[in-house]
């Protein structure tokens, strides 16, 4: 078992930092070219700007463009090194963290943002029919699943002269599950229109569930009342009251009722990064950790939970949202909590800074919320745009993204309508074929 022992800055504090989400990346960047000796560990090499994700999943943008390397990011950061790897537990008691190749960190401080995964309500079977969108993988998985149905489709048309019907059926109205609606109505009846000659994408049919009685319950009323007009004029059926109770595959269950999908898609439910639970502390239902208002675990004021893993009332009385707004703001709070330390200082209660919500559901469409004012339509739109792009890491993702949203604008069509790693299944025959 191999043991990170003395810092690499002269023996100063060690900060071990496990996850390059919102929150770990935004702890690093506050802790870079500080007396502290910073470890980053994550199991992947590159920070993803979930946000775009569903962009990605798509075809509008290329994985590269929401997504760049850590140690790329932390360049400048002469105290900061990234390490690959996954962490598996911890020893609070020993100060030392664990990766499942056997190699242990030890720290001084720690900061735990390892983050959520898609939730299934105890049907963790029904993840192979019904992605979740958390990841680049997912955002590629996806936009396979999603272009093969039309490719799959057209081949049927040509070779049997029967055009099929295309069903997608995407679970759960929150912003990820809106955005995801409406971008494949868009994807179907703007980008992808063309480009077919045997079948008509516009015909698909996009279903849109929601087991509560309005999508998104966040938001206000208005906000709400907005996005499902603003949905429905793109033609995605809106299905609110509506409880998902199977998933199959080419089928969803709601109620007591089957239904055809053709792709299904995960918008339901998070729960907590496992590695709440190997803490060995008190967690919620959702598996997030109970923390202090100083973002530290009861008891244990070096160890630090933000992001989607914490469970806080802040000082304001606000239960912080799971929002890539909220890590951001606990990100640089736990950072400049440790340099106060550092310092002598009394350290600060983490406040919560809700700067506005949004959520984009097509071309030209969206809802916005700032400062007790409700925004939707094109200027919404506009707003999400701006945010985005002002949030993206890196001047050259900026730039990168700019220029396709500006071409997607102009030409109506995506960056890379491609389909990856698929091969025809032994069991597959060609509809028409003897």
């Amino acid at each position: 078992m191999s043991k990170n022992g003395a810092s690499g800055t002269g023996g100063a504090p060690r900060v071990v930092i496990v996850g390059g989400g919102f929150g770990g990346l935004y702890a690093a960047k506050g802790l870079a070219n500080q007396p502290v000796d910073v470890t980053l560990i994550d199991r992947k090499n590159h920070h993803t700007f979930q946000p775009l994700l569903y962009q990605v999943a798509l075809s509008v943008l290329s994985p590269g463009e929401v997504a760049a390397a850590l140690r790329h990011i932390l360049r400048k950061a002469a105290n900061v090194r990234t390490v690959l790897g996954e962490v598996t537990g911890f020893d609070l008691d020993a100060k030392e963290v664990t990766l499942s190749s056997g190699a242990v960190f030890a720290y001084d401080h720690l900061i735990v943002a390892a983050g959520a995964r898609h939730a299934y309500f105890g049907h963790d079977e029904w993840e192979a029919e019904a992605p979740g969108l958390k990841t680049v993988e997912d955002a590629v998985e996806i936009r396979r699943r999603l272009l093969l149905a039309f490719e799959k489709a057209e081949r049927t048309a040509i070779l049997t002269g029967e055009t099929p019907p295309l069903d997608f059926a995407v679970i759960g109205a929150g912003p990820t599950g809106v955005e995801l609606a409406g971008a494949i109505a868009d994807l179907a009846k703007r980008a992808l229109a063309k480009d077919f000659k045997t079948i008509d994408t516009r015909q698909a049919r996009i279903r849109l569930y929601e087991g509560s009685p309005r999508v998104l319950g966040t938001f206000s009323e208005h906000s709400s009342r907005k996005a499902r007009q603003q949905l429905e004029e793109l033609g995605v059926e809106v299905l609110t009251g509506s409880f998902v109770t199977g998933v199959e595959p080419g089928r969803i269950k709601v109620g007591d009722e089957w239904s055809r999908a053709d792709v299904t898609l995960w918008a339901s439910g998070v729960a907590a990064s496992p590695l709440g639970k190997a803490l060995g502390v008190e967690t919620d239902r959702a598996g997030r950790v109970v923390i202090a208002k100083d973002l530290s675990l009861p008891g244990r004021r070096e160890v630090m939970v933000i992001g989607d893993m914490s469970s806080l009332t802040d000082a304001n009385g606000t239960q912080v949202p799971g929002l890539a707004a909220s890590a951001m703001q606990q990100g640089k709070a736990a950072a400049e909590n440790i340099l106060r330390d550092l310092r002598g200082q009394a350290r600060e209660d983490f406040a919560y800074h809700n700067r506005g919500t949004m959520a984009t559901i097509g071309h030209h469409r969206a809802v916005a919320e700032f400062g007790g004012r409700s925004f939707s339509g094109t200027l919404a739109w506009l707003l999400w745009l701006l945010v985005h792009i002002l949030l993206l890491i890196g001047f050259r993702s900026r730039l990168a993204v700019l220029r396709q949203w500006i071409w997607a604008y102009l030409k109506r069509e995506g960056a890379s309508p491609l389909i990856t790693e698929y091969q025809f299944r032994d069991d597959e025959s060609e509809p028409g074929s003897r």
